[in-house]
């Protein structure tokens, strides 16, 4: 069980990475901001359950710590559990994105591309195509140059990462799960299919950062002509939530994003399911992906960080 109860790993994550004891109200805390919401009660139970499995012991009143056999078994579980890290940071971004679409406020989850400075109109003209094309997740970006991670000689550009979106299902009470990265194939504007698909919980690399690496892309033929292949996600939510997700959908529209390209049961050639409906979405990642097959030296980290929503909405 405790190789696959994520709650359990968790915790062990954290009791791990912190040295002195920690009780349950920290833990609790903590566990919030991985995406994880208990009360100070539940971790106490899952507490005592790692007591009598003898992975932690308690230290006075001051809290619990690791058991040498709890370090040992922590490092064997993680392994696994290391597979699914991609996701586990996309999950704790949109656990700490707070957008509100209707009323066009909150933190929103961002991507951070980095570009020579001699190529910083190059690269924002790439962008303006993916904009022009309408096949980004939200048509605005904004450059840096005052950044710690920004080295001397560079430039940086925000842009929204479409994580954002979980976040504000979420918020609305509906379940979501990003499921898949895919190449979506565009043929005179109009999405016919996934050429290929790669699912997020299974993989220490983002799916669309894959597809860009090995060239599987054509943005500038899709911008250009209207027929291409961009980067696309895949979420599942339950099918008895569509008329809230379309309330969702229609706000965040408005708000200005380029959201969703389809939404249903039986959508493209993904796998039809009565009791799910599958929504996809342009990803943010086409901006990268067109000024890559430019030529552009470009380096991305996906899901960087959160912002607020009117630092990249801006004229």
């Amino acid at each position: 069980m405790i190789r696959t109860e994520r709650k359990y790993i968790e915790i062990l994550r954290i009791l791990k990475e912190h040295r002195e004891p920690m009780g349950a109200k920290r833990l609790s805390e903590l566990m919030a901001e991985r995406g994880f919401v208990l009360s100070d009660r539940a971790v106490q139970y899952y507490l005592r359950y790692l007591d009598e499995m003898g992975f932690t012991e308690k230290v006075g009143n001051m809290g619990r710590i690791l058991t040498p056999y709890g370090k040992e078994e922590t490092e064997s579980a993680l392994v696994g559990d290391r597979i699914g890290f991609i996701i586990s940071k996309l999950e704790r971004l949109a656990f700490r994105s707070t957008f509100d679409p209707e009323t066009g406020t909150g933190d929103v989850a961002y991507n951070l591309s980095i570009v020579p400075e001699e190529r910083l109109f190059d690269a924002t003209n790439a962008f303006d195509e993916v904009i022009g094309a309408r096949c980004g997740f939200f048509p605005r970006y904004r450059v840096i140059d005052r950044d710690p991670r920004i080295p001397s000689g560079s430039a940086g550009i925000m842009s929204i990462c479409s994580i954002t979106m979980d976040g504000v299902f979420q918020r609305r009470g509906i379940p979501v799960r990003m499921a898949y990265g895919g190449r979506l194939e565009i043929q005179h504007g109009e999405a016919t299919r996934f050429v290929d698909l790669i699912g997020y919980r299974g993989t220490t690399i983002d799916p669309l950062q894959l597809f860009i690496s090995a060239g599987l892309t054509s943005l500038s033929s899709l911008v250009s002509t209207g027929t291409g292949t961009a980067l696309a996600n895949v979420r599942e939510i339950p099918a008895l939530a569509e008329g809230r997700a379309r309330e969702v959908v229609a706000q965040m529209k408005k708000a200005g994003f380029i959201f969703p390209v389809a939404m249903g049961n039986s959508v493209f050639n993904l796998v039809a399911d009565p009791y799910r409906l599958s929504i996809v979405a342009f990803s943010g990642m086409n901006f990268v992906a067109n000024t890559v097959e430019k030529g552009i030296p470009i380096r991305t980290e996906i899901g960087a960080g959160n912002i607020p929503f009117s630092k990249i909405n801006h004229d």
